[in-house]
């Protein structure tokens, strides 16, 4: 957790940009012609590639110009973001979370290009997708390309050995899966005769509120709004209703009675399968690509007995009412610096160059990889070959814990190609995001909001953003009463939110729903 110094120092360098958006231009900086290199940061979730692997060189080959990439770790990514935003050594193309106060501050004081209304003469980078051009949007004006994703993809992953074990089908509601996280946790669902597992892993969060989080899709369940929604004419924050509390109430109960991860506070996302496979945990509230990833990590274990994932989509409430968290349809967008781009013609020299990366040649590089040699295309799908060479386990790394997050036209989870998996077992759970998807979209609760951002939290969100999350995790874990944690969503109120809300409901009617 940020203490209160870091927080102020990231704030007092993002400011910089207000009073220091230009810089003097040295080396090929000064060039005013068309990159030869363009500099790239993007998300990290494993091994960083060589920049002279195979994969970089074959995408280097397809757009005609070389990339310097920074790898950032995930967890790190939004604390190297504030600083790499207020430096003078912003890169030319970067994943950003466009609605994230630092982003929207250095984009309005002129540090990123407007690109509203430029896209669409590229047939690779014009938006496919009206309404999640419109929640990648900025109070009207896009400042990146979206990286597309499902418009849901929320499902509930369970082990299916333990399931057997203690007696009980899929969870349709979350009073089954209650059930389902007690006899995880009390009947020694992994037959070793002693009292060590539980039911749901959950990983120290990186995002903020309703930022899909296991937190966000249980309230969500439980009829709280997905980040904004309509009561009594007026948009409120979730966190403001109380289905929030009654969600966080049973959520809390979870915790109090060892039926979650002790160290759900702490636990590194990029470790969130390992206590799922390891047979410590039997419960993740995740995306539905995790199945099959879940299903590969038990394959490599013993390939002979891998048949261990169950994956259900989203939960009925208590009344049987049914409420799904949906996606954005996009996660994240590359936005453009104007730091070496600084002319039209060197915007549109790397939007010429981003049209090629996202082709669905340059899509199959970043999401699949270099067909005949990690996979081999079959009927319109990717089959993976080769993976037990070394060579290609490196770059099926490269593809899968990294390049992939520089595509904004092929999905994770789904990529140019859809995967052909060699077994029935992660087929199976493949088969199933798509129609788990299109029956819970019937009842998907979407955030009306996610097209604007209210000028005060951009000013504010530094320590607005951290109110809730913070007051949220402390509930759960016993450190505040629920009387405490009504306090700090007053006190969100209190300290900007007020405002906040206000500006919302002004630009949403302004913007449009």
């Amino acid at each position: 957790m940020r203490t209160p110094t870091r927080r102020r120092r990231l704030l007092a360098a993002v400011l910089a940009l207000t009073t220091a958006v230009t810089v003097s231009a040295c080396g090929d900086d000064a060039e005013e012609g068309a990159l030869d290199k363009i500099r790239v940061m993007s998300r990290l979730f494993g091994t960083a590639p060589d920049a002279n692997g195979e994969l970089q060189q074959a995408i280097e080959k397809l757009i005609g110009k070389k990339l310097d990439i920074s790898w950032v770790p995930n967890a790190d990514y939004n604390d190297k973001l504030n600083v790499t935003l207020a430096s003078n050594t912003i890169p030319d193309v970067m994943v950003v979370d466009e609605k994230s106060p630092s982003f929207v501050r250095a984009a309005e004081a002129g540090a990123f290009w407007d690109l509203t209304g430029k896209l669409d003469q590229y047939p690779n980078l014009k938006p496919l997708d009206e309404r999640t051009a419109r929640n990648s949007s900025v109070n009207g004006k896009t400042y990146g390309i979206y990286r597309i994703r499902p418009t849901l993809r929320s499902a509930v992953l369970i082990r299916k050995d333990w399931l057997a074990k203690v007696g009980l089908p899929l969870p349709e509601s979350v009073d089954d899966l209650y059930r389902i996280g007690k006899a995880f946790a009390d009947q020694d669902p992994d037959g070793n005769g002693k009292k060590d597992t539980y039911g749901l892993v959950i990983p120290k969060w990186p995002g903020n509120y309703a930022s899909s989080s296991p937190y966000d899709a249980v309230e969500t369940w439980f009829g709280a709004p997905n980040g904004w929604g309509d009561r009594d004419g007026k948009l409120v924050p979730g966190f403001a209703t109380e289905e929030f509390y009654q969600a966080n109430r049973w959520l809390r109960q979870w915790v109090d009675q060892g039926l979650v991860n002790r160290d759900f506070t702490t636990l590194d996302s990029a470790n969130w399968n390992d206590p799922f496979v390891q047979g410590k945990g039997g419960i993740i509230i995740d995306v539905n690509v995790r199945g099959t990833e879940l299903a590969g990590r038990f394959k490599q274990a013993d390939p002979k007995d891998f048949d261990k994932v169950a994956m259900v989509g989203n939960l009925k409430r208590s009344d049987g009412r049914k409420f799904s968290l949906p996606f954005t349809g996009y996660n994240n967008v590359l936005a453009i610096s104007k730091q070496r781009i600084r002319t039209e013609e060197q915007l549109a020299d790397v939007l010429r160059t981003l049209d090629k990366l996202q082709s669905p040649e340059g899509s199959a590089l970043l999401t699949n990889g270099v067909a005949g040699r990690n996979y081999r295309l079959e009927n319109g799908f990717a089959v993976l070959i080769n993976q037990d060479d070394p060579a290609v386990k490196v770059l099926q790394n490269d593809v899968d814990k990294a390049f992939i997050q520089l595509g904004t036209r092929a999905s994770i989870g789904l990529g140019q190609y859809p995967t052909k998996f060699p077994d029935p077992v992660q087929q199976k759970l493949f088969d199933q995001r798509e129609p788990l998807m299109q029956e819970d979209l019937k009842t998907a609760v979407f955030n009306p909001a996610l097209p604007v951002i209210a000028p005060t939290a951009v000013e504010k969100g530094q320590t607005l953003d951290l109110i809730i999350p913070d007051a949220r995790i402390k509930f759960l874990s016993g450190q505040l009463t629920e009387q405490q944690l009504r306090a700090e969503v007053k006190r969100w109120y209190d300290s900007g939110g007020t405002q906040v809300a206000q500006e919302v409901n002004d630009l949403v009617a302004k913007v449009g729903k």
